[in-house]
Parts: structure tokens; sequence; C-alpha cells
């Protein structure tokens, strides 16, 4: 599946645009990560323990999205972003989300 943030695709068509198609996850930091984290936040440096959190939660949304896409019979989402918010306190939710279409 093409995932693309731009309106278009280089060389092809939108033939038909089959709507909105979003995936989330929402993630809870873990104690022993604010733990690493807070430690880090000491002498500085990557709180990697968030960074791998983050990237995880990007990937499960972005898949999550794809399936979506793919149920439709859709070529590739365009305009593509992602979102996220903070549902309560030490959670987060990260949504992706873009336009299913049909190529030409």
């Amino acid at each position: 599946m093409l995932v693309v943030t731009s309106e278009r695709v280089e060389g092809k068509n939108v033939v038909e645009t089959l709507g909105l198609v979003k995936g989330n996850t929402v993630r809870a930091k873990w104690i022993g990560k604010d733990i690493l984290a807070a430690l880090k936040n000491i002498v500085g440096g990557e709180l990697r323990e968030y960074t791998e959190m983050l990237s995880e939660a990007r990937e499960e949304s972005l898949n999550r999205m794809i399936k979506e896409a793919e149920k439709l019979g859709a070529d590739a989402v365009i305009s593509a972003r992602f979102m996220t918010s903070q549902t309560m306190g030490g959670a987060a939710e990260l949504l992706a989300y873009g336009t299913a279409v049909k190529l030409g």
C-alpha cells in the first residue's frame, strides 16, 4: 500500500476517492520507563524508552490505517498525517489518518 503525505502521486491519477481512513492506538507509560526517563532527565540525553514507545505506536497506528484502506480496496492513502493527544494522565493516543484512493 502506497502511503504519501502529498495530495497526489506523481505519474498517477486519482480515479476514485474512497474516503477517510484512520488507525489509532493508545499507549500508557510504564513505571519502569518513567524511572529510566527521570534518571536521563537528570544527566541529559535521549529518552530512548519513550522514543521506542512512540515509534511502536506510530507503526501500529499506520498499520491499522493501511488495513482500513485495504478493506475499501484502495491502491493508496494520500494526505497521510499523524496526530497525538493526551487521553488521560500518563496515556497518549497516536492517530494516523488520510484519504484512501484508487489510482489510474
